[in-house]
C-alpha cells in the first residue's frame, strides 16, 4: 500500500516535469497522510494539465459520509475496474498524484523500519489516482477526494514492502488523464511496477511514524543510504 508519501519539488520544476499550466503554489511537506489535502493533476475541460489539491481519501459520489475514506486511500490495480467505489473513477475521472517519494515500513525482527523510496535521479514523479466528487448536502461545496492506484512491488523493492503505487511514465499522462478514454483494458495495462532499477530505498527515522513531524529531515538516512539491491 502507499500511506504516507511526500512532494516538495519548486513550482518550476514541476512546470517543467508535469507540464502545468495556470497560476498555483503548492506547499512543501514531508509527511503526508492520509485526510489531508495532496497535490493533483486533472485535465481541464480543454485537455490542459491543471493543479487540483485533493482530500486524500476517496469519498464515493453515494457514501452517507466522509469517513469512509479513511478505507479508500489506496486502490488496488487488480480489482479497480470492479470494486464499487473505484470502477467509476477508474473510467472517467483519473488523476496523477504528484510525489517525490514515499514511504513503506519494512518488517524486521527488531521491528518495523521505516524507508523513503524515490528515483535516484531525486526528480519528482507521478503516481496514478482516482477522484470523486461528494456532496454532503445541497447547500454545501462537494468534497473532491481521491485515491492512489497501488500494484505488486517491483522485484527490486518486494524486500521491504509487497505493494507500491502505480508510477506512471510521462508518456502516459495524457492517456491516463483523457476525460474521453473509458478503454478499461488499455487503461489497465498500465497498471504495472515500475522499474525498480530506476529508484532507490534510503532507511529513515520513526519520527514519521507520526504524521505531526513534517520537516525536511524526514527524507534523509538514518544509517546510511541502503540501496536497492
Amino acid at each position: 500500500m502507499c500511506g504516507r508519501f511526500a512532494f516538495y519539488s519548486p513550482h518550476e520544476a514541476m512546470v517543467r516535469l508535469f507540464g502545468l499550466q495556470g497560476d498555483f503554489e503548492v506547499e512543501p511537506h514531508y509527511n503526508i497522510a492520509p485526510a489531508q489535502f495532496v497535490p493533483t493533476v486533472r485535465h481541464d475541460k480543454a485537455a490542459a494539465r491543471r493543479l487540483a489539491l485533493l482530500y486524500w481519501g476517496l469519498v464515493p459520489s453515494w457514501a452517507k459520509g466522509k469517513s469512509i475514506g479513511a478505507r479508500m486511500i489506496n486502490a488496488r490495480a487488480e480489482t479497480v475496474s470492479e470494486k464499487p467505489s473505484f470502477r467509476s473513477p477508474f473510467r472517467r475521472r483519473r488523476c496523477l498524484v504528484l510525489a517525490d517519494g514515499y514511504y513503506e515500513w519494512q518488517a524486521l525482527p527488531q521491528g518495523k523500519q521505516p524507508h523513503f523510496i524515490r528515483m535516484r535521479s531525486g526528480a519528482a514523479f507521478a503516481m496514478a489516482g482516482l477522484w470523486e466528487s461528494w456532496r454532503e448536502g445541497d447547500d454545501i461545496e462537494p468534497l473532491e477526494s481521491c485515491a492512489i492506484v497501488t500494484t505488486d512491488a517491483s522485484v527490486e523493492l518486494a524486500h521491504i514492502h509487497n505493494r507500491m503505487p502505480v508510477i506512471l511514465q510521462a508518456a502516459q499522462y495524457d492517456f491516463w488523464l483523457d476525460r474521453h478514454n473509458e478503454d478499461a483494458a488499455a487503461l489497465t495495462r498500465l497498471l504495472l511496477p515500475f522499474p525498480g532499477r530506476a529508484m532507490e530505498a534510503v532507511a529513515v527515522s520513526k519520527r514519521v511514524n507520526s504524521a505531526r513531524n513534517d520537516d525536511a529531515d524526514l527524507v534523509k538516512s538514518a544509517a546510511g543510504k541502503q540501496e536497492v539491491e
